[in-house]
Parts: structure tokens; C-alpha cells; sequence
């Protein structure tokens, strides 16, 4: 009798070992599948993370698009951080320049990296930044401020139901994840 019992544990062991496997499987390709997603949906306000290349094109004149700037911060990072203009009228295809200022409150050398956001989020993809902070973590030496630059244009593609788009930006601290040390060492080099 405990023969049909051994099968029917092995089987279960399968069972239970290929779902295993098969939750981890789906839990791993859940990130990309989510990016996809939010990409053919236009949802979620990702932008690139990567520098767009401008090429001269024709500037939109007929059209004003009001962009809006943001600034958060993570509550534990000791900057003070805003947009150097809250709200600016752009042109489609026009290039753009702006700040966002960072103030260090902190004792010792801080690092940051910004998370942008666009909204509304079928925005997000015509919405192109050639130069950002957010590009890479920004390093602040204690007490010390900086202007971060941002160098965008607006795709004169943009819906013409889109008038208004918010460029937020949310400051996370990544000190603690070795960069300060690493970014001091390669600077004494």
C-alpha cells in the first residue's frame, strides 16, 4: 500500500516544484511585460532614460504648451530642492533650457538621483530631454548647492488634445549605497 503513496508524493513534489519555478518565472518577466504594457497603453509617465538627440526641426509656432515643473523629495534626503521655474510656455520642437537647484542641509557628502515623471502619461513619449540631471546620481558636497540642468523639447507630434504637461522629478538618497565613497576615491585618483 505505501507504494501508491511514494507515486503520489513524487507526483506532488513535481507539481509543486514546477509551479514553484513557474511563479518564479512570471514574477521575474513581470517588469518588462509591465513596461510593455505601459508603453502601448501610454499610461505610467515614464520617460526616456536616456539623452534624446535634437535635430533642427520646424518650430511649432501656432501652438503653446504649458509645461509645469515639480520637485519632490525622499524623506530621508537632506536637500532642499526645487525647479528654478514652476511653469513655462514652450513650442513644439522648440529647445529648451532650465535648472532645478539642489541645496545640501547635510554635514558631510550626500548623493542623489532623481526619478522623473511625466503627466499626463500618453505625454510621456513626446516629451525629450538632450540634457538631464537625472541622467546620472549628482553628488553634493556637505552645505554646498549646485544648478542642475535640464535641456528639453516637445515633440511638435504632441495630440492636440495635450496642452499641459507636468515634468515631475522625485529625489531619492543613495548615499548609503557605497556611491560617495567610490565618487571621492575615483576624484582623489
Amino acid at each position: 500500500m505505501s507504494r501508491p503513496s511514494a507515486t503520489s508524493n513524487r507526483k506532488l513534489i513535481i507539481w509543486l516544484m514546477t509551479g514553484a519555478i513557474g511563479m518564479f518565472g512570471f514574477g521575474f518577466a513581470l517588469v518588462p511585460l509591465y513596461d510593455v504594457l505601459c508603453e502601448q497603453l501610454g499610461i505610467n509617465g515614464k520617460t526616456q532614460s536616456t539623452a534624446s538627440t535634437y535635430k533642427p526641426m520646424t518650430i511649432d509656432t501656432s501652438r503653446v504648451i504649458t509645461v509645469e515643473f515639480m520637485a519632490n523629495i525622499q524623506q530621508d534626503m537632506p536637500w532642499e530642492f526645487t525647479p528654478e521655474v514652476k511653469r513655462m510656455q514652450v513650442h513644439p520642437g522648440e529647445l529648451v533650457r532650465t535648472n532645478f537647484n539642489a541645496k545640501s542641509l547635510a554635514l558631510a557628502t550626500t548623493v542623489g538621483q532623481a526619478i522623473p515623471s511625466v503627466s499626463p502619461g500618453q505625454g510621456a513619449a513626446y516629451f525629450n530631454k538632450t540634457e538631464c540631471f537625472c541622467f546620472n546620481q549628482q553628488l553634493l558636497a556637505a552645505q554646498s548647492s549646485a544648478a542642475l540642468p535640464l535641456i528639453f523639447y516637445v515633440d511638435p507630434d504632441l495630440p492636440d488634445t495635450i496642452s499641459t504637461l507636468t515634468l515631475s522629478y522625485t529625489l531619492y538618497n543613495i548615499t548609503d549605497k557605497g556611491y560617495v565613497g567610490a565618487v571621492e576615491q575615483g576624484a582623489a585618483k
